[in-house]
């Protein structure tokens, strides 16, 4: 890691986005005792991803420490904890293994503040989990559940695109008043790089960040996605057409007026997300669209997402919403 004086003043490093999580932990756990880290593997260890490295060696192995293979009850134990006023972030080793404790977090953790009419509250609950593909994990390994997640009222989602916005949302995600699920894309652990401040920030928690301004389309993606619509935009760029790129960083709630904002100027729009296309979150977005910008709209909303079918070990490449077929969706709904 390395360490550079910035202009505006603050101390900057060049972290990956493993190193930028790492930190944040680090610097919610330095600012409040009442916050402690564990799942499977995040002691001594540093999970599976070394995402937790040397967090038990500096704060202890009461406040970092390993649990039982069990979802469910990692869930259950950090709702609990919350609920007594500790500030636990739970870590879920792959998103793919998440559904064992969906009803944990569905039906207790989202729902503990509204069941007992605001007299009980969970909401200083974290669950840190890497998703997506791109690393040749398989099926069990490669999944983007966040759609799942976006139906649960109380909960909140978000996704960071690179080591900054890791940072940046996850501090604001441990301090924020609800329990929020906070997705990782595994495949930019070590890809992306960047420049992050070294002291305490936080980034806004359901606002989306227009990345580039544009006139002709408006470009929407979340996570690792972010890089494949800016290589696509690239390549439209090229060929005459201004794109508008938005990361929309929180699933939950997710930023309609920004998003609408963008569509109601460009009139066309986007959408690219890795996990399958039937009833993925684009779908949700396109409806809301639609409805607010209909007259605004000069061609059909576009989805390029993931195919529906298992996340293929052998085929991912093809399963893949890449740069290429990104591309390819912008020309189409341009021309329209």
């Amino acid at each position: 890691m390395h360490i550079r004086k910035h202009q505006g003043g603050d101390n900057m490093a060049t972290m990956n986005m493993l190193q930028a999580v790492n930190n944040a932990l680090i610097t919610a756990m330095s600012d409040d005792e009442k916050v402690m880290v564990f799942g499977e593997d995040v002691g001594h260890f540093g999970g599976v991803f070394r995402a937790t490295s040397n967090l038990q060696q500096k704060f202890g192995k009461g406040r970092c420490f390993n649990t039982p293979l069990t979802e469910q009850g990692i869930i259950g134990f950090a709702t609990g904890l919350a609920s007594q006023g500790s500030v636990p972030i739970a870590e879920i080793q792959f998103a793919d293994y998440i559904f064992p404790a969906f009803d944990q977090i569905v039906n207790e953790t989202a729902k503990f503040r509204y069941r007992s009419g605001g007299q009980f509250s969970c909401g200083t609950l974290t669950i840190r989990t890497p998703y997506g593909g791109g690393i040749a994990g398989g099926h069990y390994h490669s999944q983007s559940p966040e759609a799942f997640f976006a139906h649960i009222p109380g909960m909140k989602v978000v996704i960071p695109r690179n080591p900054y916005q890791a940072k940046g949302l996850l501090l604001a995600s441990i301090r924020d008043d609800n329990p929020v699920l906070f997705m990782e894309p595994k495949r930019l652990y070590r890809a992306s790089v960047g420049e992050v401040p070294e002291d305490d920030y936080q980034l806004p928690l359901g606002k989306a960040d227009v990345v580039k301004t544009g006139s002709d389309i408006s470009l929407l993606a979340w996570g690792a996605q972010v890089e494949i619509i800016e290589k696509a935009a690239a390549m439209a760029e090229a060929e005459g057409i201004s794109c508008e790129i938005i990361d929309l960083q929180s699933i939950l709630p997710w930023d309609v007026e920004t998003v609408c904002s963008s569509v109601e100027k460009t009139g066309r729009l986007l959408i690219n997300h890795e996990a399958p296309l039937t009833a993925g979150f684009a779908s949700e977005i396109t409806a809301s669209v639609q409805e607010k910008c209909f007259l605004h709209l000069e061609s059909p909303i576009c989805r390029v997402c993931g195919l529906d079918t298992p996340y293929p070990l052998a085929h991912e490449k093809e399963y893949m919403p890449d740069h290429l077929k990104t591309f390819e969706a912008i020309k189409r709904t341009v021309n329209f």
